[in-house]
């Protein structure tokens, strides 16, 4: 890869600059740490997704076809360090923009793109994800939610969890099994379902942050018409292995980076031994390994990008950033309790708290991402069958 600019690369900056300058009084404040998804932050997510759209700047890195700019891989890192600059993020509307949109691009019918890619552009369609239940985490593949076939329509039974957004979500891509007697891996189908639909309810999910955005929802005898499979009909795992690698193709190492920079800031202000800490090498060091496993992860994610603008669809190196870049946020979570010392007590928001807290609260929720997208010793398995050719251990 050519790491230079081109000078179309150059001129799509200077685009992306002056339009994100003129747009900024549209985007919602910093996001709060806590982001529970409160409906007053939703309707400043949307307000700011429509902003936006209307300038084209939604899903990007999408093909020219199906309602993006074809942005390059440089013109993709190119917009998220425009937004960085000042301040700004992608709002995040559930999961149709990074997980359902690409999957479609890849295994759905004309009809299903034409119905669906459009509106989740427009922020008109809000996505959740139905993959994980209570008895099918890392094993997946042991669902059990059960889509009868009824004709002209399948009828759906069970109980996803931990569904990110689905309280405001329009609708849900969501793994069934359509055949009981198949091997556990066979048998899955892949369904859109509204969520709109009679026999659906969404409860809260309460973490110990305090954020609300994760959920349970229940599925009883609900109708879901037989156009809207994804794929074949009990072939839905190999669509929903598509959907996992577009999830673990994350941005860590940008995220990461941000991190660092705001421990950087952190070490100098904390005091210690009459001075700060950033006073003292052996916080430098750290912090300096810290920087270093960002950039590698920021490099890595440059090959996993390519692979998508080539038109492929992620390959399985996609779990090594999700496995380096959720372990780096964990370890500068856990650094950063070692910083603040007795500071760290503090809660969120509370008085006398070093940048008001916001630390001790992503070391609470830091363990998460380590679980949710496949856990990480999942994530070793796959790396090492997948991308090393090891045998199964």
């Amino acid at each position: 890869m050519d790491f230079n600019y081109s000078p179309e690369d150059e001129a799509f900056r200077a685009e992306v600059r002056a339009w994100l300058e003129n747009n900024r009084e549209y985007a919602p404040p910093a996001r709060s740490p806590l982001d529970d998804g409160s409906p007053e932050d939703w309707k400043a997510r949307i307000r700011w997704h429509k902003r936006l759209n209307e300038g084209g700047w939604v899903a990007v890195h999408w093909p020219k076809e199906y309602g993006g700019r074809g942005a390059t891989v440089m013109q993709r890192l190119i917009f998220r360090e425009e937004l960085a600059r000042l301040d700004l993020t992608e709002p995040f509307l559930g999961m149709g923009i990074s997980l359902l949109g690409p999957t479609l691009m890849h295994w759905g019918t004309d009809e299903q793109k034409r119905r669906h890619l459009p509106a989740i552009l427009r922020g008109d369609e809000v996505w959740c994800q139905g993959y994980s239940e209570p008895g099918a985490g890392s094993d997946l593949a042991s669902l059990k939610t059960r889509a009868e076939d009824q004709g002209d329509y399948f009828l759906v039974n069970g109980q996803k969890v931990w569904t990110s957004m689905a309280q405001f979500a329009d609708w849900i891509f969501l793994l069934v099994r359509t055949d009981p007697d198949a091997p556990k891996h066979k048998g899955i189908s892949y369904l859109l379902v509204d969520m709109h639909s009679p026999g659906i309810t969404v409860r809260p999910l309460v973490q110990m942050t305090g954020g609300r955005g994760f959920n349970e929802v229940f599925f009883e005898d609900v109708r879901v018409p037989k156009a809207n499979i994804v794929g074949q009909k009990n072939n839905g795992w190999q669509v929903a292995i598509t959907t996992l690698m577009f999830e673990r193709s994350g941005n860590y190492g940008e995220s990461a980076s941000q991190q660092v920079r705001e421990l950087i800031e952190l070490a100098r202000r904390v005091p210690r031994n009459g001075g700060v800490a950033w006073d003292d090498a052996g916080v430098r060091q750290r912090v300096a390994r810290f920087a270093s496993e960002a950039a590698a992860l920021k490099y890595t994610g440059y090959r996993q990008l390519t692979r998508q603008l080539k038109g492929a669809p992620p390959g399985p190196e996609g779990s090594i950033m999700k496995l380096c870049g959720t372990e780096l946020n964990l370890a500068i979570a856990l650094y950063a309790m070692e910083l603040l010392g007795p500071y760290s007590q503090l809660d969120f928001e509370a008085p006398f708290a070093l940048d008001s807290g916001k630390w001790s609260l992503r070391m609470l929720a830091a363990r998460g991402p380590t679980i949710y997208a496949g856990t990480n010793q999942i994530q070793h398995n796959i790396i090492g069958e997948r991308v090393l050719g090891l045998p199964k251990g």
